[in-house]
């Protein structure tokens, strides 16, 4: 059996994966530099055309000057010039980054994080409010938005079948450098962990409020979201 600081340390693993998954839609704009790869492949954009809000507007509900708002938007219309992302583009972009790997669900699940409306589409107002939570919101934001992420099913509770999907679906996408020699029941455990951690009155449900009680209780947690809170 793995040791519990090991299987906590998914935890840990899974909120820098959420801010990490933001950096890489920011990198594929061409707003950041990850790494002097280039990607070459056109991706597929619905075609359907979106205007965004005004830029005051936008301003006003995020964490970004409208100068900043200016730039990303500028990087977004450029390679989405259609205005909106659907989740085939999503999969294919976090395929790019994720070589080693099958990053098809958890691309599946940060898209429908993402699209907040359930329409099938990000549009440049749904990129900028996720961006502005997860880069520069408070704690309490990051981590309902984290929350709403896991909650796959959104009834307002994560469940173990829940969370074991997003335990694979890390797992799939970060491909031969997770496991090597992962166990078959090896995600059970970190959900195992997880859930005794979490599920403060044990009645095998994770609540928002639990979430954010006993993420907050977690230094390393507590380190990992403000990791690129000056990334841009």
């Amino acid at each position: 059996m793995r040791p519990e600081g090991e299987a906590e340390g998914l935890q840990t693993l899974g909120i820098v994966v959420v801010l990490c998954s933001s950096l890489k839609l920011l990198h594929y704009l061409g707003l950041i530099d990850l790494s002097d790869d280039k990607i070459e492949d056109e991706l597929e954009m619905t075609m359907v055309c979106h205007r965004p809000e005004g830029l005051e507007q936008l301003e006003a509900q995020t964490n970004f000057t409208k100068r900043e708002l200016q730039v990303l938007y500028r990087g977004f219309k450029n390679e989405c010039p259609s205005g909106v992302v659907n989740e085939e583009t999503f999969k294919q972009i976090y395929a790019q980054f994720f070589p080693h790997g099958d990053a098809s669900m958890y691309a599946h699940y940060l898209f429908h994080a993402f699209d907040t409306t359930q329409t099938g589409s990000v549009k440049f107002e749904d990129f900028v409010t996720a961006l502005s939570i997860l880069l520069r919101g408070t704690v309490h934001e990051k981590l309902r938005w984290t929350f709403n992420l896991y909650d796959i099913n959104k009834d307002g509770y994560i469940n173990k079948e829940e969370m074991m999907d997003i335990v694979k679906a890390i797992y799939d996408m970060m491909g031969k450098y997770t496991y090597p020699v992962l166990k078959e029941d090896t995600p059970r455990q970190h959900v195992d962990v997880f859930f005794q951690k979490m599920d403060k009155n044990k009645d095998g449900i994770v609540t928002l409020d639990e979430f954010l009680e006993s993420c907050q209780e977690d230094d390393n947690i507590m380190r990992s979201l403000q990791l690129f809170q000056n990334v841009m």
